[in-house]
């Protein structure tokens, strides 16, 4: 087999399905050249769990039967992809990223791999996490079985969040396209570090089952991918009423921005303190012009700022009290102390101790923030504001040093502490890469009521028709 050009690794899932029918190389060419280059640069970045080679190759053959055949199943047929070790896979270990769980295998796949198995993708690799999602909370990177995932674009660099393995799999084209996890900012936040297009999708569109739990009322499963159209195409076969999650929806998703209202009749909430004060300097110019680009789509743009609610507080609050019930046995056995991160080890040892009443009322300010957010919807379509203030950390940092502490403090609270707010709310989010700040890839992302990912999908798509920042690669 020739070696396949290693623009193929940086191919939209679209571009490769599309080659794919007409035949350039085979299913099992492409896989096996995946799989390679999983095996040679995943160790490089601490990314990938397990690579599933026999699996992925047993698969790729009946995809080249179903080609050959002109069996078309889907526009995902035939790609490579890998999923967050904390999706069940048959036969594989599902370690959930810590020791405690090192040799668990499930017998059945979760509900999103079966369905992207019946869609015709293939799945190569289970990629590096975050021991148990990072639940209740983590000081550093290295909070990992496999260690601190590494940045593509600068392996001093953290690629984020929980989901960092998924992040950092598809910026160095290890994948086609990754699945990933959020509780609160594992799905934009590796995103925005590692230059990749992230969705987190309304809370309940995509079903969990067969996923480790962490907040059975704040998990939500999503793609990470090259573009806002993978994304889109990605949704739509893993979305879907699932009788197996009692979170689930029931609702499809069917990607089709052709029926996406007129730019013109969309009004987009910002706040100029997001892109200025709050921004760290160097990324300010690429902010900036991303901003103005938004106002060029001729949709009315409004300033608004969030309600002022404890957002941390609460989504803490309610996340110790849920995965204190989920890891209650790994705390009351003593196995807790097997983990690679002290402060996690603490967290979930306090969470014990979370009292019925805090949660309660926690849940009853979550109703009262939902409800201030169906409000502001109310004014406009989507928010648009940076995904992170700030490029990735050192690895080696503890992460909860503080990012950027703006001086003197603005007078706006502008969208601070949206990641959580929007959590909390089961809100959808796409994030895009928009430029570099000190040679590291620094992000945007739009926020929308519940269950309206094409339009966020729509106004990304088009920032990335008329820019190149979500082809730009980093050098391996």
């Amino acid at each position: 087999m020739a070696a396949l050009e290693d623009s193929v690794f940086f191919s939209t899932v679209t571009e490769l399905n599309a080659r794919l029918k007409k035949r350039e190389f085979s299913c099992e060419e492409l896989t096996r050249a995946f799989l390679d280059r999983l095996e040679q640069f995943g160790p490089r970045y601490n990314a990938v769990a397990a690579v599933l080679r026999e699996r992925a190759l047993r698969k790729a053959k009946d995809v080249d039967y179903d080609f050959k055949r002109q069996r078309h199943r889907s526009a995902l047929q035939g790609v490579p992809f890998g999923a967050k070790d904390l999706l069940a896979a048959v036969g594989a270990p599902t370690t959930w990223g810590a020791v405690p769980y090192a040799g668990q295998v499930f017998d059945a796949d979760a509900t999103v791999i079966k369905r992207l198995d019946k869609a015709g993708a293939v799945l190569t690799a289970k990629l590096a996490m975050v021991e148990l999602a990072g639940g209740p909370s983590y000081r550093y990177a290295a909070a990992s079985m496999t260690g601190a995932c590494l940045n593509p674009w600068d392996r001093t660099r953290w690629a984020g969040g929980s989901s960092s393995g998924s992040g950092s799999a598809v910026a160095a084209g290890l994948v086609g396209f990754a699945l990933g996890s959020e509780t609160s900012g594992s799905i934009l936040t590796p995103s925005a570090f590692c230059g990749v297009t992230g969705l987190r999708p309304t809370y309940g569109y995509v079903s969990r089952a067969g996923a480790m739990a962490l907040s059975w009322t704040l998990d939500k499963i999503g793609p990470m991918a090259r573009s806002a159209e993978d994304c889109g195409v990605i949704l739509q076969v893993i979305a879907g009423k699932d009788n197996d999650d009692p979170g689930s929806a029931g609702k499809s998703f069917f990607y089709a921005p052709q029926f996406v209202r007129k730019f013109s009749d969309l009004t987009i909430g910002y706040n100029l303190a997001d892109f200025e004060s709050y921004a760290e300097p160097a990324a300010r110019p690429a902010f900036a012009r991303t901003l103005e680009f938004f106002r060029s789509l001729g949709s009315k743009m409004i300033e608004v700022e969030i309600p002022s609610y404890p957002y941390g507080a609460v989504l803490s609050t309610i996340l110790g009290g849920e995965a204190g019930s989920v890891f209650e046995e790994l705390i009351t056995s003593g196995k807790v102390d097997r983990l690679a991160d002290a402060k996690q080890i603490a967290g979930l040892k306090a969470s014990q101790e979370i009292l019925a009443k805090d949660y309660l009322k926690a849940m009853r300010i979550r109703s009262v923030i939902q409800n201030a957010f169906r409000d502001l919807f109310v004014k406009v379509d989507v928010l648009l504001t940076p995904a992170r203030n700030t490029v990735a950390p050192k690895a080696a940092d503890p992460l909860d040093r503080g990012g950027y502490v703006p001086s003197p403090a603005p007078k706006s609270r502008g969208l601070q502490g949206l990641i959580p707010a929007a959590n909390l709310a089961g809100l959808p989010a796409v994030c895009f890469p928009c430029g570099f700040a000190d040679g590291l890839p620094v992000s945007m992302s739009l926020v929308g009521r519940p269950f309206s990912e094409n339009t966020l999908l729509v106004y990304a798509a088009e920032f990335q028709k008329q820019t190149d920042w979500h082809r730009q690669r980093p050098r391996l």
